[in-house]
C-alpha cells in the first residue's frame, strides 16, 4: 500500500486519485464547516467551484430547501445566506436542508478529486473518524492520496500537519506501507504538534489571517480534536456523513 501527500490541489494529476482513496484536507475552515453543517443536520453540502453556479443551481430547489454558503477572501459572500464559520451552522440554520457552497480553496480541491475510489473530506475535527474509514476502504487494498487545499494556491502549514496525522494513522500497525516524498514530509511537520494541535494557531500564516479579520472562535473550533465521531464522503458530487458502521470498524 502506497500513501501519497500532495501539499496543494494545483500538485494534483488523474493518475494521482485514479481508482485510488482519496483524503481531501481543508483544516481552515471548508472540512471543519461541512462536519458542523452535517452534525447539525444538514440534508447533504453540495460543493461548487464557482460563485455564480451555486447560486444558479439553487433555482432548482424551493427557496426553504436549500441554503447557499461560502467565501470568498473568508468573507461571507453577498447574498448568500451563510459564510464558512462553522459556528454558524446550528440546527435552527441547516437542519433538514442541503447546503450549496462554495469556498476559496476547499470546494477546488474536491473537484480535483473526481476519478478516486473513495473521497473524504477531513480536518482535524473528524481526522480519527477519517483514519477509521480510510482503513476500511483499503482493506481489501489499494493506495492512498491525500490532497492539501492549501491557501489561495499556497502551502498551508494547518492542512500539512493534519495530513501527518492521518498518515500516521491509516499506516499504523500495517506492513508493506510505502510513503511518497510528500507523505514524508507531512509525518515530520506532524511531529511537533502530536501532543496537540491547537499551537498551530501560533505558526500558520491562514490561521493567523483569520484571527487578525475576527474569526478567532472559528480558528479555535478548527483546532480541536475530534470533535465529530464521524467522516464526511464525498460522493456523487455531495457531501454526507459517513454511516456510522463504517468508522466503527
Amino acid at each position: 500500500m502506497r500513501i501519497d501527500v500532495l501539499l496543494g490541489e494545483a500538485q494534483v494529476a488523474p493518475a494521482d486519485v485514479a481508482d485510488r482513496v482519496v483524503v481531501v484536507i481543508d483544516v481552515l475552515r471548508a472540512a471543519t464547516t461541512v462536519a458542523a453543517a452535517l452534525d447539525a443536520g444538514a440534508r447533504a453540502v453540495i460543493p461548487f467551484e464557482t460563485v455564480d453556479e451555486t447560486a444558479s443551481r439553487a433555482k432548482a430547489y424551493a427557496r426553504g430547501e436549500v441554503q447557499l454558503a461560502g467565501e470568498r477572501r473568508m468573507m461571507k459572500i453577498d447574498g448568500f445566506d451563510l459564510g464558512n464559520s462553522p459556528a454558524e451552522y446550528t440546527p435552527a440554520s441547516v437542519e433538514g436542508r442541503t447546503i450549496l457552497y462554495t469556498t476559496t480553496n476547499g470546494t477546488l480541491a474536491l473537484a480535483a478529486s473526481h476519478g478516486a475510489r473513495a473521497c473524504y473530506f477531513a480536518a482535524f475535527v473528524n481526522v480519527t473518524a477519517t483514519v477509521a474509514s480510510v482503513r476500511a476502504a483499503i482493506e481489501q487494498g489499494g493506495d492512498v492520496t491525500i490532497i492539501c487545499a492549501g491557501h489561495e494556491r499556497h502551502v498551508a502549514l494547518e492542512d500539512v500537519v493534519c495530513a501527518g496525522r492521518l498518515v500516521r494513522g491509516i499506516s499504523a500497525g500495517l506492513e508493506s506501507v510505502t510513503r511518497g516524498d510528500g507523505a514524508r514530509v507531512a509525518e515530520m511537520a506532524e511531529r511537533p504538534f502530536q501532543g496537540g494541535v491547537a499551537s498551530v494557531a501560533l505558526e500558520a500564516g491562514h490561521a493567523r489571517s483569520l484571527v487578525a479579520a475576527g474569526f478567532e472562535r472559528d480558528v479555535d473550533m478548527c483546532l480541536t480534536l475530534d470533535r465529530y465521531d464521524r467522516s464526511v464522503r464525498y460522493q456523487d458530487r455531495q457531501l454526507q456523513l459517513e454511516p456510522a458502521t463504517r468508522t466503527d470498524h
